[in-house]
This record gives C-alpha cells, structure tokens and sequence, in this order.
C-alpha cells in the first residue's frame, strides 16, 4: 500500500484532529495554505517545506474544513473559526510565537491573526494574498463556486498557472481526487455560497488595523495572477508600515510552484534576517 504523503501527523488541536506536516528545527514558521477545491497543506507547501525545514521548524496544517483534518457536524466555517483552530494547533505544539507564510485565503488568515494576536505573530510573508476588500475576480468566483469534475478542475488549474505545463494530467487527477474525497465538497461548498463578494470582504482588515500592524511583513506577487490581483498586494505594500513587495514576472497564483527555487530562497532569507 502507497503512503499518502499529504497525511503528516494528527494533532489535537482545540478537540479537532489536526492533519499537520512538522519538519526542521528552528525558529517557528508556520504555513498557511489557499482557499482551492482539494488543497491540502502538502499539496500548496510540498515543494517549500524541505526547502524550509534546513533552517526553520515548519508547521503546515490542514485547516479544519480543509485536506485530511477533521471537519465537525454543523461547522460554521468563519474567520474567528480559522483564527481559533490555528492559535489552538499553536498551543497544543506548545509555540509561543510564530512566523507565518500564508498563501492567498491564508494571507488573510495570517494577517487575522497578527491582528488579534501580536505577540504571538513574527514575520509574515503574503503570498498572492487575500486582506483587502477588492472586487472579486471571475477567476477566484470560479474557485470558490466549483462544481467536481475532472474538466472543471483542469479549468482551476490553468487559471491559477502561468505557466501552463504545471496543469500535467497527474496534478489534475491528484486535486480532483481529493476534491471529492466523502463529505469534502458539502464542507467547501459551504464555506463561499454565492454571492461571493462578501467572502472577499470577510477575508479584508480594517486599513486602521493593518496601518497598525508593527510585523516586518514580506508580500510576494505573481503579476500575471487571474485569482488575487496584484492591486490587491500595492495597497497591502502602501498600508503596512513594515513591508516589503516583490512582484515575480511570467507567474501566476502559484508563485511557491512556479518560482519554487528563488521564492523558497527569498523567504527564508526574509525569515532569518
């Protein structure tokens, strides 16, 4: 029998069974995967986390409603959930403070989370990130309004791709199959109902609350991303005082697949600094 390389360990995690991925020692990095039907942590971070485990301890989970990680009865898939479970997986690994690497929804969550919990948030890199109240694209309503198919997953995957040989056969099947794994799609169905605009904002902070933020704060950006726009990390750049953009050219959604090598050096050198 094959190992599932997207299962790591089960960490209870404030009574959620946590799916969670622990390599390296370190300083504490934990990362935060996106928003996409069939993501799991190893599916976003599989080719950042032993690039990063050399010099860091990484923490990447499956956030509860998402991958392998428990997904309650009745669960009200909300920020303050998300918060909630990922400073309760923090706790139950025993780490007082943390940097953070989200990408896209987990941008937003992570900056959720610099908000409400500043001492315990380092660093932060924003990936392709969400955070501000910007209009919706077609692209990120077709992610959130996916419908299982072999066909529409392909669709996902070119759109998140500039590079479109990234969308290989295999990548498909490996997302759709996890896509329809029992009781995965009534969970993600769940969490972006149309209409969807109010997902974006549920995503955003207070420009007063990010003005305020006092995180060293890295924000990297595909400029060729039909998911996030790229307008939305200039204003991130413009309202957090701390921070630094880099916009990587001929590149997507997928800026940790696409631009593995260099993204994986420019952040760890960030983190270590």
């Amino acid at each position: 029998m094959t190992e599932n390389p997207e299962i790591g360990e089960s960490v209870d995690a404030g009574g959620i069974a946590t799916n969670c991925h622990d390599m390296g020692d370190g300083p504490s990095v934990l990362l935060l995967h996106g928003s996409g039907p069939g993501v799991t942590a190893w599916a976003n971070w599989r080719g950042v986390l032993p690039a990063l485990a050399t010099r860091f301890r990484v923490i990447a989970p499956d956030m509860v409603g998402f991958g392998y990680t428990d997904r309650p009865t009745g669960a009200d898939y909300t920020m303050d959930v998300w918060v909630k479970h990922a400073v309760d997986l923090l706790d139950a690994l025993d780490i007082e403070r943390v940097s953070i690497v989200g990408n896209s929804f987990g941008g937003g969550l992570a900056l959720a989370l610099a908000v409400r919990y500043p001492a315990r948030i380092d660093r932060l890199v924003l990936m392709g990130s969400s955070g501000t109240d910007f209009e919706i694209t077609p692209g990120l309503d077709a992610v959130w309004g996916y419908e299982p198919s072999h066909e529409n997953m392909r669709q996902l995957i070119e759109l998140f791709a500039y590079d479109q040989s990234i969308a290989t056969d295999d990548l498909v099947r490996m997302r759709y199959d996890a896509s329809i794994r029992p009781g995965y799609q009534e969970s993600y169905a769940s969490m972006f109902p149309a209409p969807r605009q109010r997902h974006v904002r549920a995503l955003a902070r207070d420009e007063d609350a990010l003005r305020a933020l006092d995180n060293e704060t890295l924000i990297v950006h595909g400029r060729e991303d039909r998911i996030i726009p790229l307008e939305s990390s200039i204003r991130l750049f413009d309202l957090i005082p701390r921070s630094q953009l880099h916009v990587f050219g001929r590149c997507g959604h997928w800026t940790q697949i696409e631009q593995n090598a260099r993204f994986c050096r420019l952040i760890a050198d960030f983190l270590a600094e």
